[in-house]
């Protein structure tokens, strides 16, 4: 008797050696820099996103269809985040601002076009951004760099920030403690958001996914059990619904990433104009 594959919508987050290489021991610290699905992942995102600005970077006077996307884009983040947000002081932010954009925007896609390779167990699909790790390392990236720009373009006056004009000062007492947490806490909060958004839709695409499979094979009985037609195709409507949805929330993660980190570049580039 036929029996459906288990469930398992976790396994694909999980991290396999692709190329193996032997770990270096650096004193007491073993670093193992074996190609996981994860770097190549990344790695193959970055490639492709290069890939794309090179080829839309050409400035033909006629621009064909991959120099009207990359325009797009650039122009998505230069009119819409950047200019609005932060003016014309944010000019110099906008090349930041852009690739944090194009990188999240084709991890997300690249896991998304890659996720149904994971049905077949196959260990080179990945979607970077559904791992927490990768998600840090953008906030803290991110946070960072506002923080460094802080201290740069306004000394110790970067602690005005935290302290709001026009209060007495004994409301600044508590008001300068909740706005140094609620700064602090800005990459928890930035990396949670993408990493909440990647990993709950492909969990939920490979739950119906599997039901198109198992309760497909199950209907293969025959006898009531062919009611299980039924049932893989309503699943399979929900994969292609999700799909499309998700595909939405790729782009839509992207661009609230991108945002957050112009606004938080606003709070210090334009310290003087809020505070």
């Amino acid at each position: 008797m036929a029996k459906a594959p288990p469930i398992a919508p976790m396994e694909q987050f999980l991290i396999h050696p692709i190329v193996k290489i032997p770990p270096f021991h650096i004193g007491g610290l073993v670093l193992d820099m074996s190609v996981t699905n994860a770097t190549l992942a990344m790695g193959f995102a970055a490639l492709v996103a290069c890939s794309l600005l090179l080829a839309a970077g050409k400035r033909e006077l006629v621009p064909g269809r991959l120099q009207s996307l990359g325009e797009s884009l650039f122009e998505l983040i230069d009119r819409t985040l950047v200019g609005p947000i932060m003016g014309h002081a944010g000019r110099p932010y906008v090349p930041f601002v852009f690739t944090i954009f194009m990188l999240v925007l084709t991890m997300n896609l690249m896991g998304l076009l890659l996720s149904f390779g994971n049905l077949a167990h196959q260990e080179w699909t990945f979607t970077a951004t559904a791992q927490l790790a990768v998600t840090v390392a953008l906030a803290l990236i991110t946070f960072l760099t506002v923080v460094a720009i802080g201290f740069i373009k306004n000394g110790l006056g970067f602690f005005k920030l935290f302290t709001p004009s026009g209060l007495p000062w004994y409301v600044l007492l508590f008001i300068a403690p909740l706005e140094f947490l609620s700064f602090m806490i800005r990459p928890v909060t930035l990396s949670m958001r993408l990493f909440g958004n990647m990993l709950g839709g492909h969990v939920v695409m490979y739950m119906f996914a599997s039901f198109v499979v198992g309760l497909g094979v199950f209907a293969l009985q025959g006898g009531v059990a062919s009611l299980g037609f039924a049932g893989s195709g309503i699943s399979f409507a929900m994969v292609v619904a999700l799909t499309a949805l998700e595909f939405i929330v790729a782009f839509l993660q992207a661009f609230v990433f991108a945002a957050l980190a112009t606004v938080y570049l606003n709070d210090v580039v334009n310290l003087g104009h809020g505070h």
